[in-house]
């Protein structure tokens, strides 16, 4: 049988904690230190390159309008700003091959 594949946050530390050969408490504060520069450059008007796996950027969406489903009635949606996150190809082509 296939190894199973680790899914949840505490299966992906255990796993990186066994692979790297430190504790599980120094790799939680890798991973939350990885974050939290990831979130950082995110905020920046260029976003963040995370190699092999996809960049995370802020855009600003412009205001346009809509439709409610449930009445039909035509509605102005607000301009806002969203976190977009494009993948690599890298890690489009290891995922769907």
């Amino acid at each position: 049988m296939a190894k199973k594949v680790p899914t949840t946050k505490s299966e992906i530390m255990a796993a990186l904690a066994e692979a790297a050969g430190v504790s599980k408490k120094q790799i939680v504060a890798a991973y939350d230190k990885f974050l939290a520069i990831a979130y950082e450059g995110a905020k920046g008007s260029k976003g963040i390159v995370l190699p092999g796996l996809g960049k995370l950027i802020k855009v600003n969406r412009k205001a346009r309008m809509g439709r409610n489903p449930a009445t039909g009635e035509t509605i102005k949606i607000a301009a806002k700003k969203v976190v977009k996150f494009r993948v690599a190809k890298v890690a489009k082509d290891a995922v769907l091959a």
